[in-house]
């Protein structure tokens, strides 16, 4: 099974911190490559209640379902590789595949069915840097007529992730901002429709 530990800090920034950091990390040669997450549910939001996430993300040509759960430390995230045929049965009738991701859902959620509601999408252009620490990530996004900008840290040990993650915040001048996942920010806009 195809699963891994993700251990992140993340902040929301303004615009002008964004371009800020943008300017101090990246070159101007260095263009952010786009991603689309497609999210999906239960029609009675089982997942959302059990604090997880399901999604297929679009990174050129390629598809990955996703299964975000809840870990005392970070995230349980399960992989699994789509064709691009599955894909589109996923978005266009919202069957997902048998396999890995299924297998987890109905293992440790005991959510028994293989139909989903398609929530909707949100876009992100990203920058990746790898700094003392981890990785730095940025990202502006676009989702249900919203469009927000986020720091993301990444880093394999929690403690001293999260010690680089606010020096950076300190460094550059950014209060933190207690900030939610982007498949939340999407469902507090979903909601407010």
């Amino acid at each position: 099974m195809n699963q891994e530990i993700e251990i992140e800090f993340k902040n929301l920034l303004t615009e002008e911190e964004y371009k800020n950091l943008r300017n101090a990390y990246f070159t101007a040669e260095e263009a952010p490559f786009s991603q689309t997450n497609h999210y999906f549910d239960t029609p009675d939001f089982l997942l959302k209640q059990h604090g997880s996430a399901l999604r297929i993300r679009k990174k050129k040509d390629r598809f990955v379902l996703t299964l975000k759960q809840p870990l005392e430390s970070g995230l349980l995230e399960t992989h699994q590789t789509l064709t691009t045929d599955q894909a589109d049965a996923a978005l266009t009738i919202s069957i997902l595949p048998s396999g890995d991701v299924l297998e987890q859902i109905q293992k440790t959620l005991e959510v028994q069915q293989t139909s989903f509601a398609y929530l909707g999408s949100l876009s992100t252009d990203r920058l990746e840097k790898e700094v003392d620490g981890g990785l730095l990530v940025l990202d502006k996004s676009t989702y249900i007529n919203v469009t927000d900008y986020e720091l993301e840290f990444e880093c394999a040990e929690e403690s001293a992730g999260k010690k680089a993650f606010f020096s950076l915040l300190e460094k550059h001048g950014i209060k933190e901002k207690q900030t939610i996942s982007k498949i939340h920010r999407f469902y507090e806009q979903l909601h407010k429709l």
